[in-house]
């Protein structure tokens, strides 16, 4: 069992070197790490994540994260964080919110955003302190996102039609994830996301952890969780209506799932939306 710190969530941003952890914490924000010289090397969930140099690496903080090493130990890194709820209100596609759900991070090379991250990355370490300019920065970090996803959505594809690791593995665990986030507001079941990728549900299980590091129920939860913070940050729905528009079969599933995930219940949690990330 991990020990594992929950931090709260909040605009961040840092250029230094590695500050490593004694333990792995989470927090409900996107967090985009940048490697200018050196390499991270993480834990998630567990597993080992190395981040080199010229790469800069996206990925939903509430899966537990630890920062074990740089490997030089004289690295230079900028680390941002953005709340959950700004990210979830610009309207991401489902297939790029759920490369964000995933047990590790997307990681890309630097090249991938076509600027000066370090430069605009520096800048929103200024706008966050300024409540006037941080609408800049979030315009600014909804592009960066969107760019870096549409590259790693790309490679994928290419990685798949040039025969890296199992072609056809590759397709049917890409064909069983998409059909996840396009289906996870309705009542689907490991076997029905088995059949779209054309497997048996024992077999189609296994490929599945294997690649994506959870589950396809924990996956499932994980878009409909992700969806009722959508929710919740960007509408005035009743929870009876949100658990029913999430895909949840029952109010008391969506507490359940959504307190666990979340770490508090989901009045709680959007009340905190409207109060604004504490600095």
């Amino acid at each position: 069992m991990l020990d594992v710190e929950t931090v709260e969530a909040a605009y961040w941003s840092h250029r230094g070197p590695a500050p490593l952890m004694a333990s792995s914490h989470r927090h409900d924000d996107l967090e985009i790490n940048l490697v200018l010289e050196g390499r991270l090397d993480y834990r998630f969930g567990g597993a080992p994540v190395s981040v080199h140099a010229g790469e800069i690496a996206l990925f939903w903080g509430w899966t537990p994260h630890q920062l074990v090493g740089d490997a030089t130990g004289t690295g230079q890194f900028r680390w941002v964080h953005i709340p959950l709820g700004e990210v979830l209100a610009w309207g991401l596609p489902d297939h790029d919110l759920g490369a964000m759900l995933l047990n590790r991070p997307v990681v890309v090379p630097t090249a991938a955003a076509g600027r000066d991250v370090e430069s605009m990355l520096g800048s929103w370490q200024r706008d966050f302190a300024d409540d006037g300019a941080e609408v800049i920065a979030n315009l600014e970090a909804q592009a960066l996102v969107r760019r870096l996803l549409r590259h790693h959505r790309d490679a994928l594809a290419l990685r798949a039609e040039d025969g890296h690791g199992t072609a056809d593995a590759m397709h049917r665990v890409i064909d069983m994830v998409r059909f996840v986030v396009d289906r996870f507001r309705d009542p689907i079941e490991v076997a029905d996301v088995a059949a779209a990728a054309h497997l048996h549900p024992h077999y189609a299980m296994t490929v599945f952890r294997q690649d994506v590091g959870a589950t396809i129920l924990e996956y499932l939860t994980r878009c409909r969780v992700a969806e009722s913070q959508r929710l919740l940050a960007t509408t005035s729905l009743t929870i009876s209506e949100i658990a029913h528009a999430a895909g949840f079969g029952s109010q008391s599933s969506f507490y359940a799932h959504f307190t666990r995930a979340c770490g508090t219940a989901p009045g709680t949690y959007r009340a905190q939306l409207r109060e604004g990330p504490r600095r």
